[in-house]
């Protein structure tokens, strides 16, 4: 039987894999919606960065050896938005993009100093209640427009904004 809880890797093993290949993620940015489906608010999570940093992003994580994405994105959206969010994952597992990060700035609009990385990325309407878990601080909603604003996009690092512009280009809001 294959192992598949948190921490399938010690820090060393994924410290080395991190430096040899390219590592699986999903992210996804949770939505409300209203009842004709249109985006009322993007949900945005307030972090702390290993450096003391404050920043807002989105659900994300790896994808851990022999897990389905659509059980990823469900592992993930719980750990950070809590165990009754109660997250409507798409019918279609075709991402509205993928992300390609890599160590070096400039390459894609997308950067993560330690590894390269490659995220298949979701909008995903969620209707529960929503209460950040783990080491997020806390969970803001936000109108469409709020979360494309130049304020909230320059708390975004690592190109976040960028796919958070993407996926509501790709809901039909106006970027």
């Amino acid at each position: 039987m294959t192992e598949t809880t948190p921490g399938w890797l010690s820090s060393d093993e994924l410290e080395m894999a991190r430096a040899r290949m390219p590592i699986l993620y999903v992210e996804a940015v949770p939505v409300r919606v209203d009842d004709s489906g249109e985006v009322t608010s993007v949900g945005l999570l307030l972090r702390i960065g290993p450096d003391g940093t404050v920043s807002r992003t989105l659900v994300s994580g790896r994808v851990l050896h022999h897990e389905r994405v659509r059980d990823a994105l469900l592992r993930h959206l719980e750990k950070d938005l809590g165990p009754v969010a109660l997250p409507r994952i798409p019918t279609s597992l075709q991402p509205f993009t993928v992300a390609e990060y890599f160590p070096t700035q400039g390459i894609t609009p997308y950067h993560d100093p330690r590894q390269h990385a490659v995220s298949l990325a979701y909008v995903v309407p969620v209707t529960g209640d929503c209460r950040p878990r783990q080491d997020a601080l806390d969970l803001v909603w936000f109108s469409p427009q709020e979360a494309m604003s130049q304020a909230v996009q320059s708390e975004m690092p690592g190109g976040h904004g960028v796919l958070l512009r993407q996926a509501l280009a790709h809901v039909g809001c106006s970027v």
